[in-house]
């Protein structure tokens, strides 16, 4: 079976790669530092302990694994921290992403899908926003994401690295199967922040902006769920053997929900009271993003069977509730 090195396979979205990698008949090998991702969430293949900023260790994982591609997911993802502390997403994704490509080239290894983001769009021109959308990132993350994608580009140019940039919109969910979910920490996601707010494990839900050009003030975004995405990625292996360009397509479920819409539907699924309280701190963000996914659904054969809102949380709620999760 062929080997796929997975950069920040112990993580959220990475975690679920490796899983729908190892359900479609290749060996996921999980590098990662453990930085951010849990070492509980390796399960469907080989752990590689390993920092991207070290040439040493992508050196030696790529002539242990001869991954046949590399899934790129490793990075910081946290948009506040990415204001407060540029430096960090600078460094850590665009640094980080050229030392891949480096030892990339090096081991003669021509295949990545790199884990993108919707914030590389510039503020609304139309929606729902389609891969030829203006690009002007409002922040440092999806500066950096817009940068690895150029990289990508030109590393195509100078060293034929076929590259597939995957531009998710915003991740959910958890394994239908029970088996993975989201934990970060801290954790800065909607969802299981209104889950947390809904167990009592914190007191009230802040919404930090709701003067945002929408109809309720907060923003509205298009949820897909991690499932859904970590298939595209197996659906992206396959397309980079048979197309040698760099390309980038949308992950979406293709509608919107407010904040406000999100909170409503999680009261409804979890049964429980959630009080909400709108703090000061503004952020920089665009109000309204929405995928036009045409172009992943007619050249990756691709298409999203889990993010119906309320299934999204609602495997996010039962994963949270698992007893098993207490005891990682």
């Amino acid at each position: 079976m062929s080997k796929i090195l997975v950069t920040g396979g112990a993580g959220y979205i990475g975690s679920h790669v490796c899983k729908a990698l190892k359900m479609a008949g290749f060996i996921p090998v999980t590098f990662d530092n453990l930085s951010h991702g849990h070492e509980w969430a390796i399960r469907w293949g080989p752990f590689f302990y390993g920092d991207l900023q070290n040439s040493e260790d992508l050196d030696k994982a790529f002539l242990e694994y001869r991954p046949e591609a590399v899934i790129h997911l490793a990075g910081s993802i946290n948009l506040r921290e990415s204001i407060e502390n540029p430096y960090k997403h600078y460094f850590n994704n665009v640094i980080g992403s050229l030392s891949l490509l480096k030892a990339m080239v090096k081991h003669e290894v021509h295949s990545l899908v790199f884990s993108s983001s919707a914030a590389v769009y510039a503020l609304p021109q139309y929606l729902p926003m389609d891969e030829k959308h203006p690009k002007d990132p409002v922040n440092p993350y999806g500066k950096t994401k817009w940068m690895t994608e150029q990289l990508l580009e030109d590393f195509h140019l100078a060293h034929g690295l076929n590259t597939l940039s995957l531009r998710y919109f915003n991740a959910a969910g958890a394994d239908p199967e029970g088996e993975i979910g989201e934990a970060h920490i801290p954790e800065t996601h909607l969802i299981p922040r209104l889950i947390f707010t809904a167990q009592g494990k914190e007191e009230v839900f802040t919404i930090y902006n709701d003067t945002l050009d929408t109809e309720d003030g907060t923003a509205i975004r298009d949820y897909i769920h991690v499932t859904d995405i970590a298939e595209a990625h197996v659906s992206a292996l396959h397309w980079l053997k048979k197309n040698k360009k760099p390309e980038a397509f949308n992950l979406g479920a293709g509608k919107g929900y407010s904040v406000l819409e999100i909170i409503e539907k999680t009261r409804e699924i979890t049964g429980c009271p959630i009080e909400v309280v709108v703090g000061n701190r503004k952020i920089a963000e665009l109000p309204t993003l929405v995928a036009d996914t045409t172009k992943a659904q007619n050249e990756l054969l691709w298409t999203p069977k889990y993010s119906d809102l309320a299934q999204i949380i609602e495997t996010a709620w039962n994963w949270h509730l698992s007893p098993t999760l207490a005891k990682k």
